[in-house]
């Protein structure tokens, strides 16, 4: 069985993102569908001259917190009975507390083969202090993360960017993306992205994509070098000029002060990019 993860909190991307989900589902046989919606407890800072913590809040936004929850509480139920008797299996649940945390625990306990996620993206300040929390998902996460922005269809797949530089060799990574290929029976595109900063023949990095292809034995890839001021733009605009349907990359996962000073070319794909995104963290 295939086991999908999709945090949902009813918005209109989170719907977009199960959506997607029940889309390939019905592509795939033994799918079962992991619904989790995550209910922050609100909490006062309170901090004064002599420290401080936390505290609830005052009894009226405490009632307005269990009102809030039963009626969670139903919309969940209502999606339960949406979704059953479907070709796949599927389950929802409630879970309280921090939401980036509570999806990273139920990663840890689900163990799912994919997370597919919702996202509105952020740029400028908000992205620079907090980012997402797919963002931070797609860090740490153990499986792919899909991310999904607006309204799309799996069944009509059929052009897959794979952004790379290529330089090491991934058999993980490959062999997702051939399952990638295979499951929607689409072209793969191999894109090494030339910048000013990180320049290179394209007889090096046409031959560097060539023997990535030998070694995994890939068939039908078409392997293109693309010209732009960075290695995020690039990749955006590649998927742009083609008009491709996914966009596939690897993402080392790095947090704390590491992640600070080097970022991450995947998370801001996934931050910027229209079209969904699948990532996968390596070592």
């Amino acid at each position: 069985m295939i086991k999908v993860l999709v945090p949902y909190d009813f918005s209109e991307q989170a719907q977009n993102a199960l959506n997607f989900t029940t889309g390939l589902a019905e592509k795939i046989d033994g799918v079962h569908i992991e619904v989790v919606n995550v209910l922050e407890v609100p909490y006062v800072s309170s901090i004064g001259t002599m420290g401080g913590g936390e505290v609830m809040p005052e009894m009226e936004n405490q009632i307005f917190f269990i009102q809030l929850m039963e009626r969670r509480k139903e919309q969940v139920a209502d999606l339960k009975e949406k979704y059953k008797d479907k070709r796949y299996t599927f389950n929802a649940k409630l879970k309280l507390g921090n939401a980036f945390k509570s999806i990273s625990e139920s990663i840890l306990e689900e163990n799912p083969d994919l997370v597919i996620m919702g996202s509105k993206g952020s740029s400028g300040v908000e992205e620079v202090l907090i980012g997402s929390n797919t963002e931070k998902v797609v860090r740490t996460a153990t499986c792919p993360v899909v991310t999904v922005k607006s309204a799309t269809d799996p069944n009509k797949f059929k052009k897959i960017v794979f952004a790379s530089d290529f330089k090491e060799d991934e058999d993980e990574i490959a062999r997702r993306m051939k399952n990638l290929q295979s499951l929607f029976d689409a072209d793969l595109y191999f894109v090494v992205v030339n910048t000013p900063a990180n320049f290179e023949t394209t007889r090096d990095s046409i031959k560097r994509i060539g023997m990535f292809v030998k070694k995994y034995g890939f068939e039908g890839v078409k392997a293109e070098i693309y010209n732009s001021l960075s290695e995020e733009s690039g990749i955006i605009e590649f998927a742009e000029d083609i008009d491709a349907d996914l966009i596939a990359m690897a993402t080392h996962g790095r947090t704390g002060f590491l992640h600070l000073i080097t970022g991450s070319i995947a998370e801001d794909v996934v931050n910027h990019a229209k079209r969904p995104v699948w990532t996968l963290k390596v070592k």
